[in-house]
């Protein structure tokens, strides 16, 4: 009798022993937690003050007519972009046209009035010449010193009438210059233009309308914006003119975009008790829309060769450590705080990988599997 093979044997106990590690790895697989983790590593650590966010226009001007009249024709249209001086309402000027022509006539008849001479300064140098020959035949003892008098007396009052005359003409010009030039400025006002660069809102008059002075006729609102970062009390004192940021608005999701501190108020808001800080921001004028929401990292402070982890592992100034297969829930002390991530100054050491998702999820001790980790 043949002795059995041993062969079969073997290959039954290889199966037995895979089919065990595969039901234990099964079993791990169903017993731990899938997480996603991050490692701890060397680069720059900066210290960011963070705040709320607010873009809005830089101000809403309400348009007005200065002088009361029929708008004849309008380019008003809501919703329409308009540029500085660019042509909103023309008001009748039919009638102040009638007055500049009526003035500009009478300027015109005065002034030639002057160019033609008067009739006084004649008079006055026939009275000059009548004067000299007297004076001569008084020498001569051919006429009294009584007519003499006479005559300088004579000569004095047409010269105080030629004076008189001549300021009579130079204020008759100056009230007609000045009443065209009041004119006319009224007739500019007639044309309202747009004062700054912006976008019409809402439209009040339209042609035909009669409107008084001050009327409004319009809503514009600039185009040009104001990014305003709020930051608490206990933040804003490191915050200086010219440090960089990044800006997130919650209505582009996680793309950021650069900026830099531009103007700072000295003042707190009474209710919030939180400081203002103008932004610019380096993004298209056309995405920074009024109303836009976000949040701000205000840079103040860098260090380089730090020890830096993602912020969001961070909960309760603790993390969790994945070494060996389980979570390890330990105390870190942290240094500069940015938007994204937090400098360890001690409790980690380079390489370390923690958890920064399902925190909430998991306890010291428990068994975890790292996220696209090999069986």
């Amino acid at each position: 009798m043949k002795p059995r093979s041993s062969v079969p044997r073997a290959v039954l106990s290889i199966g037995a022993v895979l089919l065990l590690v595969g039901a234990a790895y099964v079993a791990w697989m169903n017993s731990s937690l899938e997480v996603r983790t991050e490692p701890v590593r060397r680069g720059k650590a900066v210290n960011a003050v963070t705040g709320s966010v607010t873009v809005a226009a830089e101000f809403v001007a309400t348009v007005r007519a200065s002088v009361p009249g029929r708008i004849t024709r309008t380019g008003l249209d809501v919703g329409s972009a308009v540029k500085a001086g660019d042509f909103l309402v023309q008001l009748d000027t039919v009638d102040l046209d009638l007055e500049i022509a009526s003035t500009e006539e009478g300027l015109q008849t005065a002034r030639r009035r002057v160019e033609v001479g008067s009739v006084t300064r004649i008079e006055l140098e026939n009275a000059r010449v009548d004067l000299a020959n007297l004076e001569r035949a008084v020498t001569m003892g051919t006429a009294s010193s009584i007519d003499l008098d006479r005559s300088r007396r004579n000569v004095k009052a047409i010269e105080q009438r030629l004076a008189l005359e001549t300021l009579a003409n130079e204020a008759t010009i100056a009230q007609l210059e000045n009443a065209l030039a009041v004119r006319r400025r009224q007739r500019e006002k007639m044309t309202v233009t747009a004062p700054a660069d912006g976008v019409i809102t809402e439209v009040f008059a339209r042609p035909g309308d009669l409107i008084g002075g001050e009327s409004p006729i319009a809503t514009l609102i600039s185009t040009r914006r104001t990014v305003e970062a709020k930051i608490s009390e206990e933040n804003f004192s490191g915050v200086r003119i010219g440090q960089r940021a990044s800006v997130r608005f919650l209505g582009y999701g996680d793309e950021r975009f650069g900026a830099q501190v531009s103007k700072l108020l000295p003042t707190a808001d009474a209710a919030t008790q939180r400081y203002v800080a103008f932004l610019e921001v380096d993004v298209p004028a056309e995405r920074l829309l009024p109303g836009l929401t976000g949040e701000v990292s205000i840079v103040v402070g860098e260090r380089v060769q730090a020890l830096i982890f993602p912020r969001r592992a961070l909960f309760d100034g603790k993390v969790y450590v994945v070494r060996d297969g389980r979570v390890e829930l330990r105390p870190v002390r942290t240094g500069f705080v940015s938007l994204n991530e937090v400098e360890a100054l001690d409790g980690l050491a380079e390489g370390e990988r923690v958890v920064v998702e399902s925190l909430d999820r998991m306890r010291a001790g428990d068994r975890v599997r790292q996220a696209g980790s090999a069986p």
